[in-house]
């Protein structure tokens, strides 16, 4: 009997699993507030950040705001940053976006894909997320920002899900909310997903597909993208 084909799904964490998108603004907000006595931050200062890590998400807010933050300022407000996140997540309800759990235990109950999470947050902002959207990330390969040293738009993160899952990149299909995201899957071979949760579709215009919920995904249409 022919070996089955092997497909890999790979999933992003903030604003792709779940909507953390605003609880990650919030705990940054109060952090530049609680630290550098910093007021007016809002969400969208830190666009230029997304999917990018910790320190350039920090990084993106400061510079809106012409405050240049050095190495030890970062650490410092990455640490309290991801304090204020699950502080916020172990009070806060955050289920999975629609569609993000039927695609995954379908793809537990397919003889021919696997489940990959990668994201560049922290284990434990990751986790805390996870968890709090009901994944069951310990059936998966689990690879965050930890396990990585250069971030997206570099491919190297989604290249790692790929080699841990023992799938080839090209058999992939990457499921991103961001720009640098989506470059970054691309990069690595692989066919990309865009949702809208956190970009305008205007601006994920490299992905194979753009969706506004993971609900218009199965994995019949996933087959056909990666045999196309």
């Amino acid at each position: 009997m022919p070996q089955q084909i092997q497909y890999g799904l790979i999933f992003d964490v903030d604003g792709v699993i779940a909507d953390t998108e605003g609880i990650n603004a919030r705990a940054s907000i109060r952090m530049f507030e609680e630290l550098f006595g910093l007021a007016g931050v809002c969400r969208d200062d830190f666009e230029k950040g997304l999917g990018r890590g910790a320190a350039a998400y920090v990084r993106a807010a400061a510079q809106v705001h012409g405050f240049e933050m050095t190495e030890e300022q970062v650490k410092q407000a990455t640490h309290r940053r991801q304090e204020n996140i699950v502080a916020i997540l172990k009070k806060e309800p955050s289920p999975a976006f629609p569609g993000v759990l039927d695609l995954m235990h379908a793809a537990m109950e397919s003889t021919d894909f696997r489940v990959a999470i990668a994201t560049s947050s922290s284990r434990a902002i990751s986790e805390a997320v996870l968890k709090a959207a009901q994944i069951p990330y310990q059936n998966f390969t689990y690879i965050t920002g930890s396990d990585v040293t250069r971030k997206k738009p570099d491919p190297e993160l989604f290249l790692t899900a790929a080699a841990r899952s023992g799938i080839d990149p090209t058999r992939c299909v990457v499921f991103e909310d961001a720009p640098d995201g989506v470059k970054a899957a691309k990069a690595a071979g692989a066919k990309c997903i865009a949702i809208t949760n956190s970009a305008t579709a205007d601006k994920l215009t490299e992905a194979d597909r753009i969706v506004d919920s993971l609900a218009q995904i199965d994995l019949e249409t996933i087959r056909r993208l990666l045999s196309a």
